[in-house]
């Protein structure tokens, strides 16, 4: 977790008196963090803490105003800086004081302050603005989703610039305030715990409140009508869930798998620890989307995932990533493999905990299933590219690399890597080489061939995922030593499992 820089009064006045005389020793942050897959997102030279929210929505017309106070550390003697957004700004105080302002490219925001930031320096940044999200498309797409009766902010690797101004990279996380005031009737959905409703002149205000850090990208909104319920898990866990009252057929099917949270989520901390957050839940408004999101706390969920029934499988997945991707956040965006491979992986485990296939015999059926020459082997789930983000390899690859990773250090350490990581990085950043040398201190093995073969390798392994000197009748994947060219069966959870390869397909 980012610790805040705590000064006293007489070290901050020192601090004042130090800022260098010379303009020239103050210079803009970069427009970028840098990641190789998005160059242009997030933004060099501070650090956020702290997103304070506070919206008027108009469902009818997608009118949205705000204003959104940041509280942001200067990392470098800072002479301006870039926020990432998209709607029309109003106006800019940096400190207290109003702040020059331009826009370039597709979604920077440059903010000159009045005063040049000292590196080390807490800032207030304040940003009002409004505009209508529906109508503004970035790179050609847009994160704001039109529903019938009002909108929902969810996307990955980018939401965030349709409803506040941002550092849009998940290596800046920060807690969050949320509030929103919409008309009378219409209900708001976001992170974390519920603080407070307030009505007056036809209007109420929703005061939502997300404790620990977040990632910009799992900040979410929704406005509409829900039925809402509320609940505890055994644990005690408050868990707030919501649903829009014109899924029409997908509407049974939606409840019997996201009302299912609670048990899920005390179930996958027998694996993977303590839950990490305040709350949890879900919500499934009506969007014409496929994809789910786990937005952290609220899991964002499409109606067309339940279209087939009831998918308990995605419930787990999203959930999985509240540690898995959400606490433990990628440091750049080539990481992805920490989140999407062990989310996968979780619904390996789901299904041996319902007898409809091991962690073994999916990681067998997929090994089988892609010949030496598909494409899917091409794809390299340490580093799959921007475009293969999520690539269905990133997913099933990333999973059977899990299991071989089982298979190679056994049971014991693995459950102790699977329980320890989340755990030992709660609430920050790491990168999969971190991961690797975790696994490595843990099991006492070198797993540098390991993860080469089944993360970096844009090939099929020559074998399934087998553990080392094991008789050949029972490690080999099905299918490896076949002539016959049969897969081995399918296991009975398969198609459940598949239905959520749609989870990130945003249309864009």
């Amino acid at each position: 977790m980012r610790k805040r820089l705590i000064v006293s009064a007489a070290s901050a006045l020192s601090l004042f008196l130090a800022v260098p005389a010379s303009a020239s020793d103050f210079q803009p942050g970069a427009a970028g963090v840098g990641d190789s897959y998005y160059p242009t997102y997030g933004n060099g030279g501070y650090n956020v803490s702290h997103y304070d929210i506070r919206l008027k929505y108009q469902p009818a017309t997608d009118e949205l105003e705000g204003t959104t106070t940041i509280l942001a550390t200067a990392t470098q003697d800072l002479s301006r800086f870039n926020l990432d957004f998209a709607l029309n700004v109003a106006e800019v105080r940096v400190n207290g004081r109003p702040a020059a302002f331009t826009t370039s490219g597709e979604q920077e925001l440059e903010v000159t302050p009045a005063r040049p930031l000292a590196k080390g320096s807490q800032a207030t940044v304040v940003v009002r603005y409004k505009g209508v999200p529906s109508t503004v498309k970035k790179y050609g797409f847009t994160a704001w989703l039109r529903t019938p009766d009002g909108a929902v902010a969810a996307g990955e690797p980018e939401s965030a610039w349709w409803w506040f101004p941002s550092n849009d990279h998940p290596s800046d996380k920060a807690t969050f305030d949320v509030s929103v005031l919409v008309p009378d009737g219409n209900q708001v959905i976001s992170n974390g715990i519920l603080t407070g409703t307030s009505s007056q002149a036809g209007w109420t205000r929703y005061s939502w409140r997300e404790n620990k850090p977040q990632a910009t990208y799992l900040a979410t909104l929704a406005v509409g009508k829900f039925d809402v319920t509320t609940d505890t898990t055994p644990g005690g866990l408050p868990v707030y869930n919501a649903y829009s009252k014109d899924l029409g057929d997908n509407a049974d099917a939606a409840r019997a798998s996201v009302e299912r949270t609670g048990e899920l989520v005390d179930w996958l901390s027998g694996y993977f620890g303590d839950y990490p957050f305040s709350s949890v839940g879900g919500y499934v408004p009506n969007v014409p989307t496929g994809f789910a999101l786990e937005t952290q706390t609220r899991v964002f969920y499409s109606p067309r995932q339940f279209s087939r029934g009831a998918n308990t499988s995605v419930v787990v997945h999203e959930l999985a990533h509240q540690w898995y991707g959400d606490s433990v956040s990628l440091s750049r965006w080539s990481d992805i493999w920490l989140n999407e491979g062990f989310a996968r992986y979780s619904q390996f485990l789901w299904s041996e905990h319902e007898n409809e296939g091991t962690a073994q015999e999916l990681a067998d059926y997929v090994y089988a299933s892609h010949p030496a020459d598909d494409a899917f082997w091409t794809v390299k789930p340490g580093d799959p590219g921007a475009d293969n983000q999520f690539s269905g390899a990133v997913y099933d690859r990333g999973a059977v690399a899990i299991q071989a990773l089982r298979n190679t250090v056994g049971d014991e350490a693995f459950f102790r890597i699977l329980k320890g990581w989340p755990t030992e990085r709660r609430y920050g950043n790491a990168t999969i080489p971190e991961f690797q040398a975790y696994a490595e201190k843990v099991s006492g093995k070198k797993l540098g061939d390991l993860f080469t073969t089944w993360l970096f390798t844009a090939a099929k392994p020559a074998t399934g995922p087998v553990a080392p000197g094991a008789a050949a009748a029972a490690s080999l994947a099905p299918g490896a030593g076949r002539t016959d060219g049969q897969l081995p069966a399918e296991p009975k959870s398969w198609k459940k499992i598949q239905e959520t390869n749609s989870l990130h397909d945003a249309g864009h």
